[in-house]
């Protein structure tokens, strides 16, 4: 949860008020709370707008981004030099509080090679222009003839 809640104790503490005052504002429709059996919580926004606080500024929302890329005419030794090498750049990824999650799946008998990435919205784009830069390229990468560099 990623906002704050309160019994009605410790909002009491926190506005300096005498609990039984704090019940009085739930009930008078004051101070909004939700009622859990038989004890009341309150949430930080609720407590800012009875006190005329500004709100708490929202968090920024955590965009991930899921993505499943597929590649035809791909054989077995391909399929592995592709993933070493995808799997290297997604550890690579810039924010290492939130990795890339990166799955490869090779179907022989079909020659596809399918790899799935989840991950946030940036380092996923990069790692979609890697792939789009590897595959378009001609580097020689499917084939097993790449230039050494």
């Amino acid at each position: 949860m990623s906002e704050d809640v309160y019994s009605v104790e410790r909002a009491a503490a926190l506005l300096d008020l005498h609990p039984r005052t704090v019940r009085g504002y739930i009930r008078s429709g004051r101070l909004r709370a939700t009622r859990i059996g038989k004890q009341y919580r309150i949430t930080r926004a609720d407590l800012d707008a009875l006190t005329g606080r500004p709100p708490s500024p929202p968090t920024v929302p955590a965009v991930e981004v899921s993505s499943i890329v597929q590649v035809d005419g791909v054989d077995r030794a391909a399929a592995d030099r592709l993933g070493t090498l995808v799997l290297a750049a997604a550890n690579s990824a810039h924010d290492p509080g939130r990795p890339l999650r990166v799955q490869t799946v090779h179907e022989p008998e079909r020659g596809r090679l399918r790899i799935v990435v989840l991950g946030g919205a940036a380092d996923t784009a990069e790692l979609l222009h890697l792939l789009d830069a590897l595959l378009t390229g001609g580097g020689g990468l499917l084939t097993g003839e790449a230039e050494d560099v």
